[in-house]
C-alpha cells in the first residue's frame, strides 16, 4: 500500500529524503505560513491526556523534512521569508534535541547563518545571531562547537564594535570576548549624556546586555583573571545603581552580588571598603517608594534588592527549586542563577525539555546523563502527558543516537568534551 502524503506538503523528496524545488513563501504569508509548522514544537496543550500515542519516528521524520525546507529558505532572496526561516529554525532548536540531524547539516546552518548577519537587517541579524546561539547549545561543548565559534565569532564581533550599526544588532550579538564587552558596557559609567543624537535609552539596553554577557563570561574565566576583574570594577558599578533605567539598576546589584559571591570564593577574609556607602544604596532600593515610579517596577526593584543586599552583607542566597519531569534541580548561588537565566532567555519555552534532554546543559549544571523511565514508570508517576512524550523523545534521541555511532567511522574516536 502506498504511502500517503505528508498532511500540509505538496513538496517532492529528492534523493536522500533531501527537499527538491522548495518553493518560497512571498513576502505576503512568509511569516505566518512558516511559522506555523513551527508553533506547536513547544506547547504542551498540543499533547492530550487521551490522544493517542504519538509515532516518535514518524514525527520525528516529518520534523526533519520541515527542517531542511526553512534551511533551504534562509537562502531566500526575499528578507522576510529568511526572517521566517530562521525564527522557525530557532523555535525547534529550543524545543527539541536535533543533535544528529544539525551535526550532518552544521557547516551548512552556520554558512546560513553568517550569510544572513553579514547581508541582513537589524531584526534578520538578530534572528541569525539567535540561531547562532542555539546551534552552539544542541552541539553542545565539543570541538564541533569550537569550529562554529571561530567561524562567527569575527562576524559578531565586528557588528559589536561597529558603532553604526543598529543598536538592535548589536545588543542580539554580545557574545564574544570579555574585552569587547568591556568596552561597551563601561561607557555607562561615564555620566555625560549622549551629545550625538543617539539616544541615550537605547544605548543603555545594549550597556545591559553587555554587562550580562560578561557576568556570564566572567563566571567560566580562571581565578586569576576573576580577581583582576573585580578590582577593577567592583569600584566603579555601584555608579550604575543610581540610573533611570530599573533594568540596568538590577543588571548591575545582581552583577555586584555575583562579584561580591565570586570575590569571598577566591579570598575568605575580602574586604570591601566602601561596604557602608554600598549597603546604604543597597538598602534604599530594597526599600524604594518613590511615588513617581510604577508599582510594578517597584515591586520588582525591591524583590531583587532585598536579594542583593542580603548576599552582599550576609553572604546568603534565597535558593530556588526548578522542576522538570520527575527531576529537580536547586539554584543556590548567583553564578548558578546567573547561568540559568541565560540559557532560559536563550530557550525560552524549551528550558524544561533541554534539562532533561540536552546531555551539554545537563553537563553545565552537573546533572548527570539524562533519566531514561520505561513506559511503565513513566505511567505510573504523577507527570502530565506531555512530560511523557518528553522523555519518549529523549529515549528515541538516544537510541538513534547510538546506532548512527555503531555506523560512523567517528564511534571509535568517542565524544569530545
Amino acid at each position: 500500500m502506498p504511502k500517503p502524503k505528508k498532511r500540509g506538503s505538496n513538496h517532492q523528496r529528492g534523493a536522500g529524503g533531501q527537499p527538491r524545488n522548495v518553493q518560497p513563501f512571498s513576502d505576503e504569508d512568509a511569516s505566518i505560513e512558516t511559522m506555523s509548522h513551527c508553533s506547536g514544537f513547544s506547547d504542551p496543550a498540543s499533547f492530550t491526556e487521551d490522544g493517542p500515542e504519538v509515532d516518535e519516528e514518524a514525527t520525528q521524520e516529518d520534523l526533519e523534512y520541515k527542517l531542511k525546507g526553512f534551511i533551504d529558505l534562509t537562502l531566500d532572496k526575499s528578507a522576510k521569508t529568511r526572517q521566517a526561516a530562521l525564527e522557525s529554525l530557532k523555535s525547534a532548536f529550543s524545543s527539541k534535541i536535533l543533535y544528529e540531524f544539525i551535526m550532518e547539516r552544521r557547516m551548512t546552518l552556520t554558512d546560513s547563518i553568517e550569510r544572513c548577519i553579514k547581508k541582513g537587517k537589524s531584526d534578520e541579524q538578530c534572528a541569525a545571531a539567535g540561531l547562532a546561539c542555539l546551534l552552539c547549545v544542541q552541539m553542545g561543548s565539543g570541538i564541533e562547537s569550537e569550529e562554529i565559534f571561530k567561524t562567527l565569532g569575527p562576524v559578531l564581533k565586528k557588528i559589536v564594535c561597529d558603532g553604526t550599526a543598529s543598536v538592535q544588532a548589536r545588543q542580539a550579538e554580545l557574545y564574544s570576548t570579555m574585552e569587547c564587552l568591556e568596552n561597551i558596557f563601561t561607557k555607562a559609567y561615564q555620566r555625560d549624556r549622549d551629545t550625538n543624537g543617539v539616544s541615550s535609552t537605547h544605548n543603555t539596553v545594549l550597556h545591559i546586555s553587555a554587562l550580562l554577557a560578561w557576568t556570564l563570561l566572567l563566571t567560566i574565566c580562571p581565578m586569576n583573571e576573576v580577581k583582576k576583574k573585580i578590582e577593577m570594577h567592583l569600584h566603579k558599578l555601584p555608579s550604575l545603581l543610581s540610573c533611570d533605567d530599573l533594568n540596568m539598576r538590577i543588571a548591575a546589584g545582581e552583577t555586584l552580588a555575583l562579584l561580591f559571591e565570586l570575590a569571598r570564593e577566591t579570598d575568605a577574609d575580602f574586604f570591601y571598603e566602601d561596604m557602608e556607602l554600598l549597603t546604604e544604596k543597597l538598602r534604599a532600593l530594597a526599600t524604594d517608594g518613590n511615588k513617581h515610579r510604577a508599582k510594578v517596577d517597584k515591586r520588582k526593584q525591591r524583590s531583587v534588592f532585598r536579594d542583593v543586599l542580603r548576599a552582599v552583607e550576609e553572604r546568603d542566597f534565597p535558593t530556588e527549586m526548578v522542576k522538570f519531569g520527575p527531576e529537580r534541580m536547586y539554584i543556590d548561588c548567583w553564578v548558578k542563577k546567573q547561568t540559568y537565566d541565560t540559557f532560559k532567555e536563550i530557550l525560552g519555552s524549551g528550558m524544561q525539555y533541554h534539562l532533561q534532554s540536552n546531555d551539554f546543559l545537563r553537563n553545565v549544571f552537573e546533572l548527570g546523563p539524562p533519566v531514561m523511565l520505561d513506559a511503565a514508570t513513566l505511567k505510573t508517576m504523577k507527570i502530565s502527558r506531555f512530560e511523557r512524550h518528553l522523555y519518549n523523545s529523549a529515549a528515541f534521541k538516544a537510541r538513534t543516537k547510538a546506532r548512527s555511532k555503531c555506523r560512523d567511522k567517528r564511534a571509535d574516536v568517542g565524544e569530545f568534551f
